[in-house]
C-alpha cells in the first residue's frame, strides 16, 4: 500500500478538504484518461458518447445528451468532430426532421475494444492501491457525493 498522506491543503481550502480532494482526483484522473484517449485520436467525453452508441446504435442527439451528463453545445461539437473523423453519421429522424439520429460507422464500431481496453487500464491504475472493500466503499461514496451535487438545487429551503 502506498503513502496515504494527503498533499498540503491550501489554507483557503481548509473548510472543504473533501471538495479539494475530489478536485485533485478529478483533475489527475481526467488528465490520464485524456492522454489515453489522445492515443486513439479522441477527446475526453467522446468515449462516453461512443460507449452509449455501442450499447444502442441509432440514438437521437437528445437521447445521447440525456445519458452522458454533458451540455448541449459540448455534445453537438463532439458529434460534429466525430462525424468529420468518420466515426459516426447523423441524419434527420424519420419521425421528426428536426431531430438528428446518430449511427456508428465501421470506424466508430472498431473503437469499441480499444475503448474497453483503455477503460480497463484506467481502472487498474486507479484501484492499484485499494482493496476490494475500499473500491466498493469509495464507489458508493462517490455516487452519494455526485447525487448530492446534482440535487443541490432541489434542497428544501430552511424556514
Amino acid at each position: 500500500m502506498s503513502d496515504t498522506t494527503p498533499p498540503e491543503l491550501p489554507a483557503t481550502a481548509s473548510q472543504g478538504p473533501l471538495s479539494y480532494a475530489i478536485f485533485q482526483l478529478a483533475r489527475a484522473h481526467r488528465g490520464l484518461a485524456a492522454a489515453m484517449l489522445r492515443a486513439m485520436n479522441l477527446h475526453p467525453g467522446q468515449e462516453l458518447l461512443l460507449m452509449r452508441l455501442f450499447d444502442k446504435d441509432g440514438q437521437t442527439q437528445a437521447e445521447l445528451l440525456e445519458h452522458v451528463g454533458l451540455d448541449h453545445s459540448t455534445v453537438s461539437k463532439a458529434l460534429r468532430r466525430m462525424q468529420e473523423a468518420g466515426l459516426l453519421t447523423r441524419s434527420p429522424a424519420p419521425h421528426d426532421r428536426r431531430a438528428m439520429v446518430v449511427h456508428l460507422t465501421d470506424a466508430g464500431r472498431a473503437l469499441q475494444q480499444p475503448i474497453a481496453d483503455m477503460w480497463r487500464a484506467l481502472e487498474d491504475i486507479s484501484v492499484r492501491d485499494l482493496t476490494p472493500d475500499q473500491i466498493k466503499v469509495f464507489t458508493e461514496c462517490a455516487h452519494l457525493v455526485e447525487r448530492s451535487v446534482r440535487e443541490r438545487d432541489r434542497q428544501p429551503s430552511a424556514e
